[in-house]
C-alpha cells in the first residue's frame, strides 16, 4: 500500500465517502492539483488508489504526494463526466492527460448573412448567421477543397474588404473562377443558385449536383439558350473530372474514425473525419496519459478532452467496445445538442476505414520516436560537452530582431525532454530603449519573462541559451541576477568565423575561454537547432510587428498631417520612399504645404 499515513489520514477520510457519483481531486502538500477524476461510486473508486497491492508505480508514485482530497458530488455519472473534462481542460494537472494538439480544427465557412454570401477558412468561435461544413484536419485540407471548388463552381472567396472595395473584376474573374458579384455582373437570384451547387459539392453530392445540372443545361439547349447550356456543359465536365480523382466509399455518412497505438509507453491517436462517405483526411495526436491505463480507458479520456471544442459526429467508431461508452455517448450528446453514437466494428466498409487510421497512426508514432530518440542522444551529448549537472528537462533560448532598430522584437523559445514545446513559445514587443541595443533588449525582455514566472510559480528552465557573446551573455546574468533566480545554467551563442554553422563559441559566465566544439558534435547540433528556431521565430515576429507598423503611413503620426495633406504627398512624389527622399524646398512645393509644416515633416522623416 502506498506510504500515505504519516501525510494523509486515507482511513478516517475514506468512512466520510457516499457511493454517490461524482469527482475527486487529489493535491499535494503544496495545494498543487494532481489527478481529477470521475466516478460512479466514489467511495468504491477513490478506495482502491488504498489498496495493498495492484497499483501500477506511477500510481504509487502520484498517492505518495497526496496530502489532500477534494470530493464534489453529481447527480448523475454523466454530469461527473462534463464535469470531469472541464476541469482537466482548464487546470491541467499533472497526470491526467496532457492534449499537447489542443488548438480548434478549421471548417469551411459560408457567410449566408451577406447580400453575396463567400467561403473561407475558419477557426474558433462559430455564429449561428454562418453555415459551416467540417471540420477538416488541417488548413491545407480546407485550402485544397476550396480550390477544387472554384475550378467547378465560380463562387466568391476572397476577404470581405477586398471584396467591398472593388470597382472592377479581379484575375479571379478573368481565369474564369469567380462571377464577379463584387461589380454585380451576376444577379442575386443566379449566384444563390451557384452557392446551392457548391453546397452540395462540399457536402459530396456531386452525383445529386451533375444530374441537376444536367436537366437545367437540357433546359437550356432546348429552349435555344446555347450559352448558358455550354456553361453548365463545362460546369459538369469539371465536376465530373474532380470527382474522378477523389476517393468516394460509396456510401453517405458522415462519421469519426479513431484509433489508439502504442510503443514503449508513447501513445498516438489517429482521427479520421468522415463527411459524406469521402474521407477528409487524418490527424495523429500524441496525447500524454499521466497514469498507465487499459486501451479502452485511454481512448475514453483521450475522446471526452478530444471533443470539449469541437462538434462531434453523430457517429464515432472504435477498434474496441469502451466499458463507459454509453456514459460517454450521453456526456457528448448533451454536450452537442444532438445524439451521438459510439461503436466499435470488426468487419466491412467502415472496418477498412479503420485500418487505415491505425496504419497512419502507427507510421506517425514510428517516426516521432525515431526523432525523439535522435533528440535525447544529442541531449545526452550536451550534458557531457557542458559539463551539465543533471539532463535539462527545460531549455529556453532568447533572441532578438530589429532592422535598424525598428520594430525591435524578442522571441523566446522552449524546448523540453522530447523537443520543442510550440504552445509555449513567447514573444516581447521591446520599448523605451535606445534602438538597435541589443543589450538593454535582452534585459527587459528577461526580465518581464523571469518576473512573470515569479508571480505564477512557473518552472525555471534548467538551461538558458542566448544568442550572442559575452556582452550578450552578461546582460543576461544581470538580469536573473537583479530578480535573485537562482539555478538557472546560462549558455551564450556566438556566430564563428564569417558566421559560418559548425564554429559557434559557447561561452560560460566566469569563464574567459569559449567552449569550442567539433562541427559533427550531436551536441552542437542540438544547441544549433534550438537557435535557430528562436531565431526563425524572432524574424517572423519582427516582420509581422514592422509590416503592422507600415500600414500606418509614417506621415500620418507628424502634427499638422491629415489624409488630404497626406495623400497630396504621396500623389506629388509617389509614395512614401519620395517623400523621405524629398528636401524641405521640395516638399513646399506640395498644395498645403507651407514652409514650416514642410520643415517639421523633413525633421520628422529624418
Amino acid at each position: 500500500m502506498p506510504d500515505t499515513d504519516k501525510q494523509f489520514d486515507h482511513l478516517g477520510f475514506l468512512k466520510t465517502l457516499t457511493a454517490s457519483p461524482g469527482i475527486y481531486q487529489m493535491y499535494d502538500a503544496s495545494d498543487k492539483l494532481l489527478y481529477v477524476g470521475k466516478a460512479r461510486n466514489l467511495k468504491k473508486r477513490v478506495s482502491s488508489y488504498f489498496r495493498k497491492s495492484g497499483l501500477s508505480l506511477r500510481i504509487q508514485s502520484m498517492m505518495r504526494q497526496v496530502t489532500n482530497i477534494e470530493i464534489t458530488l453529481t447527480h448523475t455519472e454523466t454530469e461527473a463526466l462534463l464535469l470531469e473534462s472541464n476541469l482537466i481542460k482548464s487546470l491541467k494537472p499533472r497526470f491526467n492527460i496532457l492534449m499537447r494538439d489542443d488548438k480548434s480544427y478549421p471548417y469551411i465557412r459560408l457567410t449566408r448573412h451577406q447580400q453575396y454570401p463567400g467561403l473561407s477558412v475558419h477557426r474558433g468561435a462559430r455564429n449561428d448567421k454562418d453555415q459551416y461544413f467540417g471540420p477538416y484536419p488541417s488548413a491545407g485540407a480546407v485550402r485544397e477543397m476550396l480550390a477544387l471548388l472554384q475550378k467547378a463552381i465560380p463562387v466568391r472567396q476572397c476577404e470581405d474588404g477586398f471584396f467591398r472595395n472593388r470597382s472592377r473584376p479581379c484575375l479571379q474573374y478573368q481565369i474564369k473562377r469567380c462571377t464577379a458579384p463584387c461589380v454585380e455582373l451576376i444577379s442575386e437570384q443566379d449566384y444563390a443558385k451557384d452557392l446551392e451547387q457548391a453546397v452540395l459539392f462540399i457536402n459530396g453530392q456531386k452525383d445529386t449536383l451533375a444530374e441537376s445540372l444536367t436537366d437545367a443545361m437540357e433546359q437550356h439547349s432546348a429552349q435555344q439558350e446555347y450559352e448558358q447550356a455550354a456553361v453548365l456543359r463545362d460546369r459538369i465536365s469539371r465536376i465530373r473530372q474532380v470527382q474522378a480523382k477523389q476517393y468516394v466509399s460509396g456510401k453517405q455518412g458522415d462519421f469519426d474514425v479513431m484509433s489508439l497505438v502504442q510503443e514503449e509507453g508513447v501513445s498516438a491517436i489517429g482521427v479520421m473525419f468522415i463527411r459524406a462517405g469521402r474521407s477528409l483526411g487524418i490527424k495523429v495526436l500524441f496525447p500524454r496519459f499521466g497514469l498507465e491505463q487499459e486501451d479502452d480507458e485511454m481512448l475514453s479520456a483521450f475522446i471526452a478532452q478530444f471533443y470539449l471544442n469541437k462538434p462531434p459526429a453523430r457517429l464515432i467508431l472504435l477498434p474496441t467496445a469502451l466499458a463507459d461508452a454509453d456514459v460517454l455517448a450521453a456526456a457528448l450528446t448533451e454536450r452537442a445538442g444532438y445524439r451521438v453514437r459510439l461503436a466499435s466494428v470488426q468487419r466491412g466498409d467502415k472496418r477498412r476505414w479503420l485500418d487505415s487510421v491505425q496504419v497512419n497512426a502507427s507510421d506517425a508514432l514510428r517516426r516521432r520516436m525515431a526523432t525523439e530518440s535522435n533528440y535525447r542522444d544529442r541531449l545526452s551529448n550536451l550534458v557531457q560537452a557542458l559539463k551539465l549537472p543533471e539532463t535539462p528537462e527545460r531549455i529556453e533560448c532568447i533572441d532578438i530582431s530589429h532592422t535598424r532598430g525598428e520594430a525591435t522584437v524578442a522571441s523566446l523559445v522552449v524546448f523540453g525532454d522530447q523537443g520543442p514545446l510550440n504552445g509555449q513559445y513567447r514573444r516581447y514587443n521591446i520599448e523605451g530603449i535606445t534602438p538597435g541595443d541589443d543589450y538593454a533588449a535582452i534585459h527587459q525582455a528577461l526580465s518581464r519573462r523571469f518576473r512573470r514566472m515569479q508571480e505564477e510559480g512557473m518552472q525555471y528552465p534548467d538551461l538558458l541559451l542566448v544568442d550572442g557573446g559575452k556582452g550578450q551573455l552578461s546582460t543576461a546574468c544581470d538580469a536573473l541576477e537583479e530578480l535573485g533566480v537562482k539555478g538557472v545554467v546560462i549558455i551564450g551563442v556566438a556566430k564563428g568565423k564569417e558566421r559560418k554553422a559548425g564554429w559557434e563559441r559557447l561561452f560560460r559566465p566566469g569563464e574567459p575561454r569559449p567552449i569550442m566544439l567539433p562541427p559533427d558534435s550531436p551536441a552542437l547540433h542540438l544547441v544549433q537547432v534550438i537557435r535557430d528556431e528562436a531565431h526563425r521565430f524572432a524574424i517572423t515576429a519582427h516582420r509581422r510587428r514592422r509590416a503592422k507598423a507600415r500600414v500606418t503611413s509614417t506621415l500620418e503620426q507628424i502634427p499638422g498631417i491629415g489624409d488630404k495633406k497626406r495623400r497630396a504627398l504621396l500623389k506629388h512624389f509617389g509614395g512614401l520612399q519620395g517623400v523621405e527622399k524629398a528636401g524641405v524646398d521640395d516638399l513646399s512645393r506640395v498644395d498645403g504645404i507651407n514652409r514650416k509644416l514642410a520643415e517639421r515633416i523633413h525633421d520628422c522623416l529624418h
